[in-house]
């Protein structure tokens, strides 16, 4: 059984055929009051699934951007993919019984403010998708939605205190969803 109650994922073995084809391209900007990075990327693979040999190829590519400017930072991310699955590569990918792949996407924005004390709060909502392969392809997950609101403050340059609220929703393509709520104090070292 997978975390979504779908007992399929158990024989979703998928083996790569070749190298992966993979490229990126970004452009960084930085001016007296304004900088960032844009970039762009995009993977192919051909995938042989453990049924029968049958073969297919699994694309994914996305795209985001990052701007600051004096203590404002903005940032979004998108991605989209075929045949790729979710949370690691390969994890329901596709349908077994059908063979169909599945499609996916997502993507975040985050928006975050340096204080002048130097702690920076920042709200981020972010959500991932995966498409149904099949009629009866249900008890997947659907979509996944988090809001964060986060607190940082630099102690010193390589330790930051860290306080964040986490509201997450998770739904399968039935209608049921799953939600929790979840706070965090700690630190963050850097080095």
């Amino acid at each position: 059984m997978n975390p979504n109650g779908n007992a399929d994922a158990t024989v979703q073995t998928t083996y790569q055929d070749r190298f992966g084809l993979e490229g990126k391209a970004s452009y960084s900007f930085s001016g007296d009051s304004l900088n960032g990075k844009v970039w762009v990327s995009g993977a192919s693979y051909d995938v042989t699934r453990n049924t029968a040999g049958a073969s297919y190829t699994a694309s994914v590519a996305d795209l985001g951007a990052n701007v600051n400017a004096g203590g404002l930072g903005l940032t979004g991310y998108y991605y989209t993919g075929e045949g790729v699955g979710t949370t690691v590569f390969g994890n329901l990918a596709f349908d077994a019984t059908s063979l169909n792949k599945r499609d996916s996407d997502g993507g975040y924005l985050q928006a975050t403010y340096v204080l002048p004390t130097k702690t920076k709060v920042g709200l981020a909502y972010g959500a991932s998708n995966l498409d149904r392969a099949a009629t009866a392809d249900t008890a997947i997950i659907s979509k996944n939605e988090r809001i964060t609101l986060g607190l940082y403050h630099p102690l010193t340059k390589h330790l930051n205190l860290v306080a964040e609220y986490n509201d997450i929703e998770s739904r399968v393509h039935t209608g049921a969803k799953g939600e929790s709520q979840t706070g965090s104090l700690g630190a963050i070292l850097f080095f």
